[in-house]
């Protein structure tokens, strides 16, 4: 479907509201650029602490994008998610549902007076339910961006419909407790989402993926946008579309990253969520053979303890391979602790603060990625075809990573046999054993390669993502033209 025609009456304007973080804001900026492309004009939301995360570079704003921000009651900054203070993080997501509805209320009765188009159509990444809400009462429809792939809106679904008694009640410690669910492989314990878990310290959570669905049930036309693509999980779509109308959007990348397939979505911008790395990581890896490289990275959130690293640090080690490591500056000793109590690390490979990862995922001296299994990440190592060991750590990684391994087939997981002091690290010998069997693994690099093939077929013009897209802003653009001719009747 082509995008709307510059002679049509006045494109959509969609308002894109992104959870604060970068697991939300990377996706959410990478489909406004789709949006752009079809047609539609987009003011991208967060709250002010947020935006002040985002720095803009790389030339001028595209037509049609403008910026808001709405309050989460924190301007001056939360961290959302505390491993270490529970109530601190349900109260920041009550505040934010109410601070946050009204000032996303007065942002779109404020509609035209700050000289953008009329708003037509409102839509929203997890946690934000209320969202919906506001729309609703805004006379608007709303559509939900599902940033995380279908297996787990397919778990969350079926968990708040008739399977919450039975995964409340499942022991976390039995091996046998398995779980069957339309289109998903067997289930354990350790493959759920950690909100869901019997043990889960996060009532927030469940209160805000409960209101999600809630959400979606009063809305007459329940849209749901997932960043993911229709041949990796087709067949799990396929079982949520009686629910409510679920489109594949993905992968959500870079359209840097992608460029090659979809040069028109270069807009010519982009936005950096940490200072770069002094380091010139790009240059080192240049010099080393083709899928030679372990790259290690645990993303954005998740704290990895200073036993952890060293478990790390003695597996690459004992691999003897060149490695390229981000270690967060959570501690500036405490790496430097680590480079002193390994001095062989720096003969091997690099350890760096910030690296672009689809930049490293996409270089071809890459072999391996141990990683802790984020949607994101997950995706960028699909996307570049490279297979991963799977050290996942809580939320929806869990899930992802049964997928990675006994789905998608890239991938092997960590087995933790940990003592009741130290449950959540992994071994050196279990890492050792993980990241010798994919780098020796050309059925994996294989697999990845052909899921990789796949992410771009699924985007690129015509693909299937790709129609999806246009297929929503039309739907925007229709409904929108039709209540606006409704209204002139009425005058």
């Amino acid at each position: 479907m082509d995008a709307i025609s510059k002679t049509d009456d006045k494109p959509p304007h969609i308002v894109l509201v992104a959870y604060p973080i970068q697991s939300h804001l990377n996706p959410a900026l990478q489909f406004v650029g789709h949006l752009l492309n079809s047609g539609a004009h987009v003011t991208l939301t967060t709250t002010v602490a947020g935006a002040k995360r985002m720095n803009m570079s790389g030339g001028t704003t595209p037509a049609g994008l403008y910026f808001a921000t709405i309050s989460d009651g924190y301007d001056d900054g939360f961290k959302p998610i505390s491993s270490s203070d529970k109530q601190a993080s349900d109260v920041y997501m009550e505040t934010f549902k109410r601070r946050g509805a009204e000032t996303l209320s007065d942002l779109i009765a404020a509609g035209t007076a700050s000289g953008v188009p009329p708003y037509t159509c409102v839509v929203y990444t997890i946690l934000l339910s209320w969202v919906a809400d506001v729309a609703r009462r805004s006379n608007l429809p709303s559509a939900l961006l599902w940033i995380q792939n279908a297996a787990l809106l397919s778990i969350y679904y079926h968990y708040f419909n008739g399977y919450g008694d039975v995964i409340k009640n499942c022991d976390e410690k039995d091996p046998n407790w398995c779980l069957e669910l339309p289109s998903l492989p067997p289930l354990h314990a350790k493959d759920l989402p950690s909100f869901l878990a019997p043990s889960n310290p996060y009532d927030f959570a469940e209160v805000s993926l409960k209101e999600q669905f809630d959400e979606l049930e009063k809305n007459e036309n329940p849209i749901v946008l997932v960043n993911t693509f229709d041949s990796l999980e087709h067949e799990i779509i396929e079982s949520l579309k009686p629910y409510f109308k679920v489109s594949a959007v993905g992968p959500l990348l870079p359209r840097s990253f992608l460029e090659d397939v979809k040069k028109e979505n270069s807009s010519g911008f982009r936005v950096d969520f940490f200072k770069k790395s002094k380091e010139d990581y790009v240059a080192w890896m240049d010099t080393q053979p083709n899928n030679s490289i372990v790259y290690v990275s645990f993303g954005s959130i998740s704290v990895i303890s200073k036993a952890q690293k060293e478990e790390i640090a003695a597996a690459l080690l004992e691999c003897k391979r060149p490695f390229l490591w981000v270690i967060r500056k959570d501690s500036d000793e405490e790496e430097e602790e680590i480079v002193s109590n390994f001095e062989e690390l720096k003969e091997i490979g690099m350890i760096v603060p910030w690296c672009s990862q689809v930049e490293v995922l996409s270089h071809q001296a890459v072999g391996c990625f141990v990683t802790h299994c984020g949607w994101n990440s997950t995706l960028e190592s699909l996307t570049s075809g490279v297979p991963v060991v799977a050290v996942p750590q809580w939320t929806d990684q869990l899930t992802n990573a049964k997928m990675l391994e006994s789905v998608w087939a890239t991938g092997v997981r960590v087995v933790v046999e940990g003592t009741a002091a130290n449950e959540k690290v992994v071994g050196r010998n279990e890492l050792t054993r993980c990241v010798e069997a994919v780098m020796e693994s050309e059925e994996m690099r294989g697999n990845a390669k052909r899921w990789r093939e796949l992410a771009f077929e699924a985007i690129k013009d015509g693909g299937s993502s790709d129609v999806n897209i246009r297929e929503f802003v039309n739907e925007v653009w229709k409904t929108s033209k039709t209540r606006f001719d409704a209204g002139q009747e009425e005058l």
